[in-house]
């Protein structure tokens, strides 16, 4: 009889294990996107902008983040913009995209070559990456992303 719990068991082990490299096999990586920039205030010093990620789903199911890090350099990765964590749970919708909003700090000091960029020829580079914490039917991910393209000043060019 113990013979037979055992087989069971190990059985029962083997079938969750395969389900589990299935679904992870079947689960494709969210796509994140740099949507816009927008200027929510200016001081002496420095200012405040909201950073809008657009976050696509391309699975049949809805991903639940319990974690999005993120750091928003400019100008070929040579000036660090912003970087944390946001640990606001985000609900991303199968097949559908979800846009997420950054408040981010910054100073003109740290801004200086990328504004400098932006006035003289109208654009500047920008380089998105982080990693999502995303729960899904299939178990939890831990998910890297990075996007990269120019800012100008009439929006974001891809």
């Amino acid at each position: 009889m113990r013979k037979v719990l055992l087989a069971v068991a190990v059985s029962a082990a083997a079938a969750v294990g395969a389900c589990s490299a299935l679904g992870r096999a079947a689960f494709q990586n969210p796509v994140v996107n740099l949507r816009s920039v927008a200027v929510r205030g200016l001081g002496l010093t420095g200012g405040s902008l909201d950073v809008k990620l657009a976050v696509y789903n391309p699975n049949h199911y809805r991903l639940d983040a319990t974690q999005l890090r993120y750091r928003v350099n400019l100008a070929g990765d040579s000036i660090n913009v912003a970087s944390g964590t946001l640990t606001s749970p985000q609900t991303f919708n199968g097949e559908d995209t979800t846009v997420v909003t950054i408040p981010v700090d910054f100073t003109y000091n740290g801004i200086g070559a990328a504004g400098r960029s932006l006035l003289n020829t109208g654009a500047v580079s920008y380089h998105v990456l982080g990693d999502v914490t995303v729960g899904s039917p299939v178990g939890s991910f831990t998910v890297p992303y990075s996007s990269t393209g120019r800012f100008t000043t009439t929006g974001v060019a891809r």
